[in-house]
C-alpha cells in the first residue's frame, strides 16, 4: 500500500455499492415454496464471532486507534433492497450451448413483455443462427440493448444480472465490472453449478421476488490484482564473429494493468519443463520462494475451485481471507496457508529462475511473466453480491453436498447386540 488512506479503503473486503443496500427487515427468503415464512431460514445468531475483550489481566489493554476501526454488517443479516425500482437487467448466456436457447428466449420474453425491463445482451449471443434466424423472437431482439466486451462500458447502466449456465457465467459477469457489481442471480443450467443455486423451473416467481427486493445475498470478495510489466526494447548488433550482443534493456515506461478476480490468480511454469521459481512477498517482506508447478492465490469463493483440487481447504465465502496454495511443490512441507484479507501479496520471478512464468486470472487473460515483472494482489473493496436461494450457510453446504459430494460414503452397518459380544 502506498499510503495510510489507501489502506483504510482497501482493507474493507465487504463494502456495498451505492445502488445496493442491505437491510435487516423481516422478509421471506427464496425457497421452493413462495409462501415460506422468513423464520424458517433466517438465522438468529451472528456469522461473525463475538467481539473480543480488549482488556488483558488487571493492567494491560489494547491501544485504541479510532482510524483503524472497521464496521461490517453481520453476513447473516445481509439482504437485498433497492433504492429505486430496477429497470434494466443484463442476461448472460453460455455461448454455443443449444440447450440454453429455449430458457434464454423464455426469460427474455418474460422480462421485456411482462416486467417491462430493459434487457442488455452481449452482441455475440445474438449472432447464434438459432437466435438470429428465429422470426418469432425477432420482435423481442429489437428491444434489446447490445454491448461488446472490452469495448462498451455498461457498469452504470445495469441494475442486476441474470446468469444462465454454469459457474463460468458468474465468473464472466464479474469480469465485466471492474468496480461496483450489480446483484447477480445465477441459474443452474451448466455442468457443475457450485455458484449457481437457482433452478430454472420456477424462474418467474423467483425473478419477481428479486425485482421486489426480497432475497438474502452473500458478498463474495474479489482480488484486486495489479500486473506491472517492464517494457523490453532490446537493440542487438552482430559482431565480427557473428555472435549476437545486446546493448541492454530499454528505459521505456512500465506498463500496469489491473484486474478484479473472483476465483483465483494462478502463476504456473507454462510450457517450460523446468520448475517455476517465483518469490512470494507479503506486505513487502519475502516469505518464501515457490519451487514447483506454480502457486494459486484464491478468494474463499475460489477455494472450492482449482485450489481444492491442489489440496487446499474449503473456506466459506463469508470468511475474510486470502488462500495461498502451491501446485505440486518440490517440498513435502509446503502446505496451503490462509492469510488475512487485508494483506498485500506480491509475486515476482526469482533472480535465479531458469525460465519465465505464466499467469491467468479466473482462467482468462493468460500472459507471460518475465524478470522485472510483478503481480500485486490484495482484497478488493468491490465484492460480487450473489443472490442466495435460501441463505449463505444453507446454500454453501447444499453445493458441497450436491456438486462436490462432500463426505459422501456408504454408511457403516449397525452391529446387533449378538455381534457386539464377539
Amino acid at each position: 500500500m502506498d499510503s495510510g488512506e489507501e489502506v483504510g479503503v482497501e482493507a474493507v473486503p465487504y463494502c456495498c455499492s451505492t445502488s445496493l443496500a442491505l437491510t435487516t427487515r423481516k422478509t421471506r427468503s427464496l425457497s421452493t415454496s413462495s409462501a415460506a415464512s422468513s423464520s424458517e431460514y433466517r438465522r438468529t445468531q451472528s456469522l461473525h464471532g463475538p467481539s473480543p475483550v480488549t482488556t488483558f489481566g488487571p493492567k494491560a489493554c489494547m491501544l485504541q486507534n479510532p482510524h483503524a476501526v472497521m464496521h461490517i454488517q453481520d453476513p447473516a443479516s445481509q439482504r437485498l433492497t433497492w433504492n429505486k425500482p430496477p429497470k434494466s437487467v443484463l442476461v448472460i448466456k453460455k455461448i454455443r450451448d443449444a440447450s440454453l436457447l429455449q430458457p434464454f428466449k423464455e426469460l427474455c420474453m418474460f422480462l421485456t413483455e411482462v416486467k417491462n425491463m430493459l434487457v442488455y445482451v452481449e452482441s455475440k449471443v445474438l449472432e447464434d443462427p438459432a437466435i438470429a434466424g428465429d422470426e418469432t423472437f425477432g420482435a423481442i431482439i429489437k428491444k434489446f440493448c447490445t454491448f461488446r466486451e472490452d469495448l462498451d462500458d455498461i457498469s452504470n447502466r445495469v441494475d442486476f444480472i441474470i446468469c444462465l449456465g454454469g459457474d463460468g457465467t458468474l465468473l464472466y459477469a464479474s469480469s465485466l465490472f471492474q468496480e461496483s457489481v450489480p446483484p447477480v442471480m445465477a441459474f443452474h443450467l451448466g455442468s457443475l453449478g457450485f455458484l449457481t443455486p437457482f433452478n430454472f423451473d420456477t424462474y418467474q416467481s423467483q425473478v419477481t421476488q428479486i425485482i421486489e427486493g426480497n432475497a438474502a445475498i452473500i458478498l463474495r470478495s474479489r482480488l484486486r490484482v495489479r500486473v506491472l510489466k517492464e517494457t523490453r526494447e532490446k537493440k542487438a548488433r552482430v559482431d565480427e564473429k557473428s555472435f549476437i550482443i545486446t546493448n541492454g534493456d530499454g528505459e521505456g515506461s512500465r506498463k500496469a494493468v489491473q484486474y478484479q478476480v473472483l476465483n483465483e490468480v494462478v502463476v504456473d511454469r507454462g510450457p517450460s519443463s523446468y520448475l517455476s521459481n517465483v518469490d512470494l512477498f507479503l506486505d513487502g517482506h519475502l516469505i518464501t520462494t515457490v519451487q514447483g508447478d506454480g502457486v494459486i492465490v484464491s478468494t474463499p469463493t475460489g477455494s472450492t475451485a482449482y485450489a481444492v483440487a491442489a489440496g487446499a481447504s474449503m473456506i466459506h465465502p463469508n470468511v475474510p481471507a486470502i488462500m495461498i496454495t502451491p501446485i505440486c511443490p518440490h517440498s513435502l512441507s509446503f502446505r496451503p496457508i490462509v492469510v488475512p484479507a487485508g494483506v498485500e501479496l506480491k509475486i515476482m520471478l526469482s533472480v535465479d529462475a531458469r525460465n519465465t512464468a505464466w499467469v491467468s486470472f479466473d482462467g482468462r487473460k493468460r500472459q507471460e511473466v518475465c524478470h522485472g515483472d510483478s503481480i500485486t494482489i490484495t482484497t478488493s473493496c468491490f465484492p460480487v453480491p450473489s443472490i442466495c436461494f435460501r441463505d449463505p450457510v444453507n446454500d454453501w453446504f447444499e453445493s458441497l453436498s450436491q456438486c462436490l459430494h462432500w463426505n459422501v460414503r456408504k454408511k457403516q452397518n449397525y452391529l446387533s447386540s449378538e455381534e457386539d459380544e464377539f
